[in-house]
């Protein structure tokens, strides 16, 4: 299919080649100061702005974007960011602290996903003067949680567009007012999503693209012909299915990338409804983690990109990670005799009991996975009804009416527990939060070592604390974790500048060419 797009007639000077991308989805809300997810990053990260960006060699692991420094006070309670000069959004008005203040008290502070817990205690924002924003917290909040999360937590909004309205509703959550090197021209939906060039971007010479198509393609399976047809040039996200990867490496003209993702280590978990009479004992939960072969998982549905997990905070992390946990190891027979003990004996069809597992749509390993584990538990006597939902539903079932018995789900871990982590673990959490506890898990323990974390201000012990809370969750399985895993970006050679920073799908482009593609 042809699809008719707008071209606008650029100066000589002017880079006006076009990427085309793959879509990897059509989020309903494409505003990253309230989703803070890599669907909604993937095209609004080249809009809208955070205060800085993970970087490969940058002091923290950091590099400046609209905020140019940022220190945190003895305290805990105080953090004073200075920004970037001569910014201006896209309607043209100029880029100030008064956003900054907006976006952290109306956005991030009560309607963002992650936010809501990492600035929690956020009490006011002093702007002294257009270029100084100082964040000040009711209780100490560790800088290096504020420092880590700068990435993925403060994409900053325009107040003059916002301000006074139903932030919730506001046509800009899609049709997006940003200061980064793209603005937002359109979509179709089902079809695609049209970036274009910010001649006034604050960067000199940048961006280097003229526009960015993300392609919807009607079947993911077929981003690899895409890619030699040239119907495309680029798939992140492994887009390309891991199956052919082997194959379209040896392609004269591809380029396979399997770095780029080292800030968005995505955890495959078995995610579990503790309100579920069997499944709220242990020895159930024990028998189900015992059924899965994960050497086999990583093998034969990652295709080797994985690696088996042992608890909820990947290996990578050489700060807060702790090996010290309870292994689960494959033991079909244990499994069973822990099923037997817990007093669910097979009937004469050979089933204990039955439950209803519902697989993430949102990659094919998931998908894959959720047909093993079917298998997995019919062997030890569970019968596990599949239930496939589109990504809406499905986040509907899981995180709003508790409609399932196991899920399968892929929560990211973003630089350090407090972003992502410890909100899948935390009780209380209110129904229709995304990616967070609605499984009945409720230790008072680990609620208690969380609240303590989040007030530590001393790094040595607030990862100390964060390793007691590994073992907790681990010893009572709260979920099961069974992989980590990160992606593959697939591109024509001439793309240039591609996975040069550890969040480079979800960045923001500026440096990215095709010199030898035009429209």
């Amino acid at each position: 299919m042809v699809l008719a797009l707008p071209h606008r007639v650029l100066a000589a000077d002017t880079p006006s080649g076009r990427l085309t991308v793959a879509a990897d989805s059509e989020p309903t809300n494409l505003n990253p100061a309230i989703v803070a997810s890599n669907g909604v990053f993937f095209v609004a990260s080249k809009v809208i702005e955070p205060l800085a960006e993970a970087d490969y060699s940058g002091a923290d692991g950091l590099v400046p974007r609209l905020a140019l420094s940022w220190a945190g006070s003895p305290d805990g309670k105080t953090v004073t960011f200075k920004l970037r000069p001569n910014v201006k959004w896209h309607d043209g008005k100029p880029f100030t602290a008064a956003d900054v203040a907006f976006s952290a008290l109306e956005v991030w502070k009560k309607l963002q996903n992650l936010g809501r817990v990492v600035f929690k205690d956020l009490e006011s924002v002093d702007t002294p003067d257009d270029l100084t924003a100082v964040l000040h917290f009711s209780t100490p909040t560790p800088f290096q949680l504020i420092r880590n999360c700068l990435p993925a937590l403060t994409s900053v909004l325009p107040k003059h567009v916002f301000a006074g309205t139903d932030i919730m509703t506001n046509p800009a959550n899609e049709k997006l007012v940003g200061t980064g090197p793209f603005k937002y021209v359109e979509h179709k939906p089902g079809e695609y999503y049209l970036l274009r060039r910010n001649d006034a971007y604050w960067a000199p010479d940048e961006p280097k693209l003229g526009e960015i198509l993300f392609k919807v393609l009607a079947d993911r399976d077929s981003a690899g012909a895409a890619l030699e047809s040239g119907e495309i040039q680029l798939a992140a996200f492994s887009a390309v299915p891991l199956a052919d990867i082997d194959r379209i490496s040896k392609v004269p003209g591809m380029k396979v990338y399997s770095n780029g993702y080292e800030a968005l280590t995505y955890q495959m978990i078995v995610e579990i409804n503790h309100s579920r009479k069997e499944l709220a004992d242990l020895r159930v939960r024990q028998a189900i983690a015992h059924s899965i072969d994960k050497g086999f998982v990583v093998q034969a549905i990652f295709r080797g990109y994985a690696t088996a997990a042992t608890g909820p905070i990947p290996q990578t992390d050489k700060t807060f990670y702790n090996p010290d946990v309870e292994r689960y190891e494959f033991d079909p027979a244990k499994a069973e005799s822990l099923l037997d003990e817990a007093g669910y004996k097979k009937g004469q069809d050979g089933v204990r009991f039955h439950l209803k597992l519902l697989p993430a749509p949102f990659f094919n390993e998931t998908v894959q996975f959720g047909a093993y584990l079917r298998q997995a538990l019919a062997k030890i006597g569970i019968d596990a009804e599949i239930v496939s939902n589109d990504s809406p539903a499905h986040l509907k079932a899981i995180y709003t009416d508790h409609a399932f018995d196991l899920a399968v789900g892929t929560p990211v871990y973003r630089q350090d527990p407090a972003i992502s982590t410890t909100i899948l673990f935390q009780s209380g959490i209110p129904a229709g939060v995304p990616f967070s506890n609605q499984y009945g898990y409720a230790n008072p323990k680990v609620d208690a070592i969380i609240a303590q974390a989040a007030v530590e201000i001393d790094a040595a012990k607030r990862a100390d604390l964060y390793k007691q809370f590994q073992k907790m969750v681990v010893d009572d399985l709260a979920l099961i974790n069974v992989t980590e895993f990160s992606f593959i970006t697939v591109a024509n050679e001439n793309v240039q500048n591609v996975s040069n920073n550890p969040r480079w799908a979800v960045s923001n482009w500026a440096d990215t060419a095709v010199p030898e593609m035009s429209p």
